[in-house]
């Protein structure tokens, strides 16, 4: 067998990784950062760096280029009481940044470095993954309620956001259309109980089961008092693709424009 020359054994190093390799691209907000770090870990509650006080710190991975040795080496970064912790993980070699930011994390868990994030005593959910999902999925703009806010604007069409429909209904729809009467609600899978991503909880199994029914049965007698007020309520799930949903909603409200279908002006 030949044996590889020294310049087939360095590959890669011997010239400059592209730039896609390790570089963020311009302008990335720190909502999309952070996002970015979780989805390469496999969650925010997997990016806990273990104190010595017994508490913990969530770190996140940086790429730098080393120009001299032709390098992609990766770092793990926390905050402790305002002052930044920095920690050598590995050299990464991958082609693409995501790829990169993922082996690194690899190496950062195998090595101890980081760990799962504990549950507190007392939270009901059966793991720190259920519990990201239950504590992502509360309150309003939420991630997926922005997407879909955001392709309707770019469709032109302007909205109310978080209101009742009906003064004396004691639910808020996710965006509204007072004119049209058009109520759009952008269900978390989770609390919703979407049938192909809820999964059931096991700690509190019985508790979690009706506390999800008890939303369906909810959501159900809140779309039937709309439609019999003569509104026309839209449901997406949060996976949904937002540009489809916003073709939908514009398509709906434009219709009930054109036909006359208008509530009064609020």
């Amino acid at each position: 067998m030949t044996r590889a020359t020294s310049t087939e054994q360095r590959g890669w190093n011997d010239q400059l990784p592209s730039e896609k390799a390790y570089k963020a691209r311009p302008g990335l907000s720190r909502d999309k950062r952070t996002a970015e770090q979780d989805e390469a870990v496999g969650g925010r509650h997997r990016r806990a760096v273990p104190l010595p006080n017994g508490q913990y710190a969530r770190a996140s991975v940086q790429l730098r280029l080393y120009q001299r040795t032709r390098r992609i080496r990766a770092y793990l970064r926390w905050s402790v009481s305002g002052q930044t912790e920095e920690r050598y993980v590995c050299d990464v070699n991958e082609a693409t940044r995501s790829a990169n930011l993922a082996l690194a994390w690899r190496r950062a868990r195998t090595a101890g470095m980081v760990v799962d994030e504990p549950l507190p005593p007392e939270s009901s959910a059966s793991s720190v993954a259920v519990r990201a999902v239950m504590r992502a999925n509360r309150g309003r703009d939420t991630k997926p309620e922005l997407l879909l806010r955001a392709a309707l604007h770019r469709a032109g069409l302007r909205y109310r956001v978080d209101i009742r429909p009906l003064p004396n209904l004691r639910r808020r729809a996710d965006v509204v259309f007072p004119r049209a009467k058009v109520a759009v609600f952008v269900d978390g899978c989770f609390w919703h109980g979407c049938p192909e991503h809820h999964r059931p909880a096991k700690r509190n199994a019985e508790k979690w089961a009706k506390k999800i029914q008890d939303n369906r049965d909810r959501d159900a007698a809140t779309t039937l008092t709309l439609e019999n007020q003569g509104w026309f309520v839209l449901r997406f799930w949060e996976h949904e693709d937002p540009e489809q949903a916003a073709t939908t909603v514009q398509k709906v409200v434009n219709e009930r424009r054109s036909t006359g279908l208008t509530g009064p002006s609020t």
